[in-house]
């Protein structure tokens, strides 16, 4: 049986991400894997606005920081000891699908399914959907948490988060 050494989960901030995120650490205690988290700053969002400005991306990079910090405690408490965290900046396409896989020695990507439409899709592409499609390692798509029932919309999701999940 296949054993994962290496697994990239990428972080956005979405319910999705933090279903891969609690799937992930199955996973690597499961397969006694290293967990390597990444959120990807899309700097191409940032060309559309006239007034760019450096400290929008700076504050955009410390929240991520944050977020990713808070993550890898969770996985640490729950008995991951290899985890480290990046905050990257380009495409989040191929960073997740081909760098950091490459540069890492990735084994296994575990992201979120993608929360867009199909208009959505069409005019600006799903990062999981390339992912899938181009990944140079296997790749688990998360379309539900860790009981295996369907993921919650988003009001369900705040709901059960306040009740069920302070941590996150």
């Amino acid at each position: 049986m296949q054993q994962y050494q290496n697994i990239l989960v990428a972080i956005d901030g979405s319910y999705e991400a933090e279903l891969a995120f609690r799937k992930a650490i199955e996973v690597a205690n499961r397969n006694k894997a290293s967990l390597y988290l990444v959120h990807v700053v899309d700097t191409r969002a940032f060309q559309n606005i006239s007034s760019f400005d450096s400290a929008m991306v700076e504050q955009v990079s410390k929240t991520a920081e944050k977020t990713l910090e808070e993550y890898v405690t969770i996985a640490q408490k729950a008995g991951i000891n290899d985890v480290k965290f990046s905050v990257e900046y380009g495409s989040p396409k191929t960073i997740i699908a081909r760098d950091l896989p490459k540069n890492k020695d990735i084994d296994l990507i575990i992201i979120g399914a993608t929360g867009l439409n199909a208009v959505e899709r069409l005019l600006i592409g799903s990062v999981t959907e390339y992912v899938t499609r181009n990944a140079i390692c296997d790749v688990l798509v998360v379309r539900t948490d860790l009981e295996n029932k369907p993921a919650l919309d988003e009001n369900q999701h705040r709901e059960h988060k306040n009740k069920f999940n302070p941590d996150l």
